[in-house]
């Protein structure tokens, strides 16, 4: 069994993924906002203000730049 550090909260789970099972809702809801929110005003607003319009923390939209799916 390996033990995952949720990037969240820092609680160690057992799933696999970047989160924990705890905080998997929220995430998944913040990347659909993201994603979203790349979709209509693009890639080319600082991660600042990315989050301050979308209310997202930087650390996680920049966990959201690095995933394959996000299309810019």
């Amino acid at each position: 069994m390996e033990l995952n550090k949720c990037t969240r909260c820092g609680a160690f789970h057992t799933n696999s993924g970047d989160v924990c099972p705890n905080c998997s809702a929220k995430d998944m809801l913040e990347l659909s906002t993201f994603q979203s929110y790349i979709e209509q005003n693009g890639v080319d607003n600082s991660i600042d203000v990315i989050a301050s319009e979308t209310g997202i923390a930087q650390k996680n939209i920049n966990r959201f730049f690095g995933y394959q799916d996000i299309k810019s």
